[in-house]
């Protein structure tokens, strides 16, 4: 017990505030600014959280060690001392570099709501690319789920690619940011599985495994960041428009997946999936009171379906296929 807390709940409670605050905090930082303030470079925060992962890691190995001739040794061997393993995370890191500077583009032209959502697609292509390289099977419970969120998604981005422009006058393109959201899913389904694989093929830690993909992460993220953004940056610096929210935004990004990693294991993907599920009503509910959301019976109903496709899909074989069975059972007509 932690606080009075179970640690399933402990567990529950900090996925539903790191899945919900990173998403709307970037999106506050992206649309809000202090008069005369500029806009902060979205590939210098990528990067930063890179090196903040790094950091982190790094920390959890020497605390793993106790001693800092063992944790020398350990980063001499396993980091430095094998370049072929580093080169295999080169694949997965440049895809989660692209997929981090996307979700900026994509919170930059779409809702909090919307693009909760509409990022439900990872699970999606996760799906598609776990079959491709990972070998499993879906059942059909799981392939009904899938189509039930394609439902859903469509449902939501028809709303949004119909909806008038924001009232604080700034610019926004829904088409845009449905096309960073689909190329982020796709990107983050084919690297997490790609990562899984290697995972499972080697006998390496996770962390030492997060240090080898940050490293050739921030390698991507810096490469793309002097190539797009090298006239702002030698205007301004790389931390012109920096504020507390923007450190924040960059820590949830760089420590919140570490944290969600080590939170997992206490909660099972039931678990996981009512996290989500409410991530996806709180994100709504604040975009409606905070950010000027219109909610509309569309965008609802689309929400519903994907929290329904989401659950659905994570529901073990079994229990997913006897509750599609009872509710094809339900809705027969007598």
């Amino acid at each position: 017990m932690i606080f009075g807390l179970t640690r399933k709940q402990l567990s529950l409670i900090v996925l539903v505030v790191q899945n919900s605050t990173l998403v709307l905090m970037m999106r506050y930082s992206r649309i809000v600014q202090k008069p005369g303030q500029p806009m902060y470079i979205a590939s210098t925060a990528v990067f930063l959280a890179e090196v903040l992962k790094i950091i982190a890691c790094l920390c959890v190995m020497y605390r793993q060690q106790r001693y800092w001739s063992k944790f020398a040794l350990v980063v001499r061997h396993e980091i430095f001392g094998k370049p072929a393993e580093t080169a295999k995370m080169l694949i997965p890191s440049s895809l989660y570099a692209l997929q981090n500077n996307l979700l900026y583009v994509a919170l930059s032209n779409l809702e909090a709501a919307t693009f909760q959502v509409t990022y439900q697609m990872k699970i999606l292509s996760t799906a598609i690319f776990s079959v491709v390289l990972l070998g499993r099977s879906l059942t059909r419970a799981k392939w009904l789920a899938l189509v039930l969120l394609m439902i859903g998604v469509t449902l939501v981005q028809s709303q949004s690619m119909s909806s008038p422009p924001p009232e604080d006058g700034s610019v926004q393109s829904p088409f845009i940011g449905l096309l960073a959201v689909i190329t982020s899913c796709i990107s983050s389904g084919f690297a997490g599985c790609y990562f899984e694989k290697i995972l499972k093929t080697s006998e390496t830690s996770m962390w030492v495994r997060n240090i080898q993909l940050g490293l050739s992460g921030a390698f991507f993220s810096l490469v793309g960041m002097l190539m797009y953004d090298m006239q702002p940056l030698r205007q301004g610096g790389m931390l012109q428009g920096y504020d507390w929210l923007t450190w924040v935004v960059i820590g949830n990004q760089a420590l919140g997946g570490l944290l969600v990693a080590i939170v997992v294991k206490y909660a099972d993907v039931i678990l996981k999936s009512f996290a989500t599920s409410i991530s996806l009503i709180l994100s709504s509910a604040i975009s409606f009171y905070f950010f000027d959301f219109k909610l509309s019976i569309q965008f609802v109903i689309g929400a519903c379906t994907v929290i329904l496709a989401t659950y659905n899909y994570s529901l073990p074989d079994k229990i997913a296929l006897s509750a599609t069975t009872a509710t094809t059972t339900t809705t027969k007509p007598h």
